[in-house]
């Protein structure tokens, strides 16, 4: 008779200043390890200090991290306030748990409670999880962003409008003179 091993807890943990000597070094290790952009140390600081509160980790019983998102919030160009989905990132045994899913939900939440009109985010666009992902939770695609990343992969810029005088106005903004979405594929 063979057991499996139980499951392992899952707890989620927003991120905090003091816990950065814990967790900064596997945050980058785990983003690194995932996405395409090679970020420097002040980049996940930019983030982490001033944004940390919209950061959130998810962490196993032993407090290892299984999986991070790195978010910020701010005026948009003078008009709406938009979140942002800076970086997203789930140990690769730990995919399919739903953990990448609660991650992004918490930052929306804790973006909605600040009162965000609009989130947004890029992804490549051989990235079909995580496109799927964000598509689940109602993001849209608004652009198709060309060679975009460093390594010369295009992007898909995903908007979640959260209020709808956003949705209006982002969706004029990202539209081109015939009304279409600009930079996506013609069907």
């Amino acid at each position: 008779m063979s057991t499996s091993p139980a499951p392992q807890e899952i707890n989620y943990v927003q991120y905090h200043s003091s816990k950065e000597s814990t967790y900064l070094t596997a945050i980058r290790q785990l983003i690194s390890k995932d996405l395409s952009e090679p970020y420097s140390i002040y980049v996940y600081r930019y983030f982490l200090y001033q944004w940390g509160d919209l950061c959130f980790m998810a962490l196993d019983d032993q407090e290892n991290l299984l999986g991070v998102v790195v978010s910020k919030l701010e005026p948009h160009r003078g008009g709406p306030l938009r979140g942002y989905i800076a970086m997203l990132a789930v140990r690769e045994e730990h995919r399919g748990k739903g953990i990448a899913t609660k991650l992004v939900r918490m930052a929306i939440d804790a973006m909605i409670e600040r009162d965000a009109d609009e989130i947004a985010l890029e992804t490549e666009v051989t990235n079909a999880p995580a496109m799927k992902l964000y598509e689940r939770l109602g993001f849209l695609r608004s652009k198709c962003l060309h060679r975009y990343y460093l390594n010369g992969n295009t992007a898909f810029r995903f908007v979640l409008y959260i209020k709808e005088d956003a949705a209006t106005a982002g969706m004029y903004g990202d539209m081109n003179e015939d009304g279409d979405p600009q930079g996506l594929p013609s069907t």
